[in-house]
């Protein structure tokens, strides 16, 4: 338990963090589960639509640190191969 009034403070700003990062995250998955949704469906519209919306958060997710770069780039790169090779 923290028992320095620093301690208590650390304590609320990681709760608030806390909070933001699993919204953020949450909000991520939810727009590529979405690109993934309309690959499945085979609507090539859809999903560059899809795709369109997501990835500026995948990238955003990156830059506030709770996904790596490599991480978000390695997504939006693979999903963006599926979403093209939808039409050919």
């Amino acid at each position: 338990m923290a028992n320095t009034p620093s301690a208590k403070k650390a304590v609320r700003k990681i709760e608030r963090r806390t909070a933001v990062n699993k919204s953020r995250r949450s909000q991520m998955r939810t727009y590529v589960r979405k690109v993934e949704e309309a690959i499945a469906s085979g609507d090539r519209e859809a999903a560059t639509q899809a795709l369109r919306a997501a990835e500026p958060l995948v990238m955003r997710a990156a830059q506030k640190g709770i996904v790596h770069k490599n991480t978000a780039s390695r997504k939006v790169s693979r999903l963006s191969a599926r979403v093209s090779s939808l039409g050919s």
